[in-house]
Order: C-alpha cells, then structure tokens, then sequence
C-alpha cells in the first residue's frame, strides 16, 4: 500500500507545504456532511481556499441576492429591538476621541503589545527554532498586527453585511437598530484600519477561510442566514477575540479602542439573538432548521481553523520546520488555545439560545470538543459594560 506520508516526506519543502495546504482546503469541504450546506459553503470555498480571491491584490467583486423588505406603515414591532435602538443611538461614539497621539512601540518589552505567552517558544525551540529576545517581540509585533487585520477584515464585511440585513430583516424597529449597526461598522472599519496602518505599520491580507465565510454570507439571499453568519457566528467569535487581546495587551491606545468596540459588539450579538430565537425556533420547518444547524456547525469549523495563522507562518517559518510542525505549535500554544477558548465561550452560548443545539447535532460538537463552551451566559443576559467590567477584573 502506498505510504502517503513517507511520499510527502521525499518531496522538496515547497511542494509539500503547497500539497498539505491543498489537502487541507479539500478536507474542509470534502468533511461537510449536509449537501444543502455544502452547495451553499462549496462555491465559496473554492474562491477563498483554492483559488485565494481575497489575496490577489485586486477589489473583490462578491453578487449579492436579497429581497429588501419595505413596510410603509412604520409598525412599532418588536419592543426589545427598539430598546436595544435606544441603546445603541445613545453609546455612539467619536473615533477621533481616541488618544491616538499615543506613542506605540511594538519593540517595547515594558508595554507590550502582546502578551509573551501567545505563542510556545520552548516547543518552538524543540523544532529546531530559537529565536532572541528582539525576534521574540518582532514575532509579538506580527501576532498582533495579523490578528488585528482579520478584525479589520472581519468589520468591512460586517459593514457590508449590517446594509444588507437593515434591508432584508422584516421587523421594523430591527431595521431602525440595524442602521446603527451600519455606523458602528464603519467606524470599526476606520480605527482598527488607522490603528494596523499608523501604529502597526503591518497589514496582513485577509486569511482564506475568513473570506470563504464573507463570501458565502454576501451572496446568500436569505436574510436570517445573513443574521446567523454575521452577527451570530463573525461577531460572536470577535466578541470573544476582542476580549482576549483586551486583557492581555498593556498597550493603552488599543485597551481603549477595543473597549469601545466591544460594547459596540455587544450589541450586535444581542441584535442576532433577538432576531433569530423566535424566527428559528417557530418560524422555520424542522428541515430548515436543521439546515441551519449543519450551517452554523460548518462555520465554526472554519472560524476555528480560521486562526491558525498560515500567513505568519509563510513569512516566518516556511522552510525552518514544516505546516504540520506549524499546526501543532498553534494549537498548543497556551495563549492562542486561551484565544480560542474565549471565542468560542461567547458564540455557543448564542447557538442554544437561538435553537441551534438539537440533541441532533451535539455530538458533532462534542467530536469537535467545542460543546464545553456553550454552559455559558448568551448575548441578551450581558451588556458590553459588564463584559469590560470582567475582563479589568482579572486582567
């Protein structure tokens, strides 16, 4: 029988890691069980994992399908959204009150930008890499920086995603609080780009299963699949990514602009909550249903995958140890796992709050190992108040 592995092994570096990369990709769609799921995701896969459109230095054309939904009798509909309206018109802020005069020096050891523990550098070192001091924050620089340019990423299609549900949800005052929505994106979009280009001084392109997921949202035409993939699966994850880098960076210019962010995000999550929980769990046939649970599952896969971080390791380690080596250094690093954790901490909680956690598809989870995540507080039991007031706590 022919040894794979062995093969792989005999093959000059560069071909290996571009053959593992493809494997890998292939498997990501080749493991979807459902083939509406698949039909919805291939499409997308194929643009973003092995055609790489979100790398090719030229604007991404995405068509979007959805019917706008108008209402010219401006019903009062949904009393929960018009608080959270309220909410939202009244935490509007200023970027440009952002201390942005601050000085910021990823080379600092006594601020740093990251905390040193994000990645394992003694099984690194097992791998036959040891890197100084000064190339141990060059790393940090670049750990933060790719980090935050999947957030910028993430925010533009959030942006584009929060125009398309303000015109396709059809509850009146979700359309209301929907255009907030848009605004905060916006805003979003400007800091964390300002902050990447004019402190950081790195950006990074968008990882390929990011766009897989943009791409796939932007061009599906129904409107709750568009609520489900942005605001519960995208903002969801950020929400948790958000928080980790809150309280693991010393940096103050990027605590006070994540803080902002995170209360805006808070409210977007709970906006998805609201939307989804009724429509889900009474609204939808169990077909449908179920449909969007294979959906929801497929997704997090890729967000889990999504932060494995290949393009770091294009530029730092291609040919000094291997993208299997690379894997495994990732998803052992005691910081990043942590980053994993508090994603995930935030999004399954919302998945059972809005109906997706049938007894049908928990062991798909727990295979996964993602169930253990999902005890926790959903985004309609917590205010972005609360969660900074956590995160200062055992910061």
């Amino acid at each position: 029988m022919l040894d794979l592995d062995k093969l792989a092994h005999m093959l000059p570096p560069r071909v290996r890691n571009a053959l593992d990369a493809q494997i890998e990709a292939l498997g990501v769609l080749t493991e979807i069980r459902d083939p509406r799921v698949l039909a919805s995701l291939a499409p997308s896969g194929v643009r973003g994992l092995l055609l790489h459109r979100g790398k090719q230095g030229v604007p991404t054309r995405i068509r979007a399908s959805h019917y706008a939904h108008f209402d010219w009798t401006y019903p009062t509909d949904f009393p929960e959204m018009r608080m959270l309206y309220d909410r939202a018109k009244s935490g509007q802020w200023d970027s440009a009150s952002l201390p942005w005069s601050t000085d910021v020096d990823p080379m600092n050891p006594e601020i740093p930008i990251a905390p040193d523990y994000f990645l394992d550098f003694s099984a690194l070192e097992g791998m036959g890499v040891t890197l100084d001091a000064r190339e141990r924050l060059q790393l940090s620089h670049s750990i933060i920086a790719w980090m935050l340019s999947q957030f910028l990423h993430g925010e533009q299609g959030a942006l584009f995603a929060a125009a398309q549900v303000t015109e396709a949800v059809q509850f009146f005052d979700g359309k209301l609080y929907g255009a907030t929505q848009v605004m905060d994106e916006g805003r979003h979009v400007e800091v964390f780009h300002r902050y990447v280009t004019e402190k950081l001084g790195k950006l990074y392109q968008i990882n390929d299963n990011l766009f897989v997921i943009i791409d796939a949202l932007m061009s599906d035409g129904r409107w709750d699949m568009k609520f489900l993939g942005m605001q519960i699966m995208v903002e969801g994850l950020a929400l948790g990514a958000f928080g980790t880098i809150y309280r693991g960076t010393k940096e103050p210019l990027l605590r006070q602009l994540l803080k902002m962010v995170i209360q805006d995000e808070a409210r977007h999550v709970h906006y998805g909550v609201l939307a989804l929980r009724e429509h889900i769990t009474k609204s939808l046939s169990e077909k449908e249903r179920c449909e969007r649970e294979d959906w929801a599952f497929e997704v997090a896969l890729l967000m889990r995958n999504r932060f494995l971080m290949y393009e770091l390791y294009e530029e730092w380690f291609e040919g000094r140890i291997t993208r299997a080596q690379w894997r495994e250094l990732v998803l052992g690093s005691p910081g990043l796992r942590e980053f994993r954790d508090v994603m995930f901490t935030r999004l399954m909680p919302n998945l059972r709050e809005i109906g997706l956690l049938s007894p049908r598809i928990v062991p798909h989870y727990e295979r996964a190992e993602l169930m253990k995540y999902s005890a926790g507080a959903a985004a309609n039991e917590l205010t972005g108040e609360q969660m900074i007031s956590d995160l200062d706590r055992v910061a």
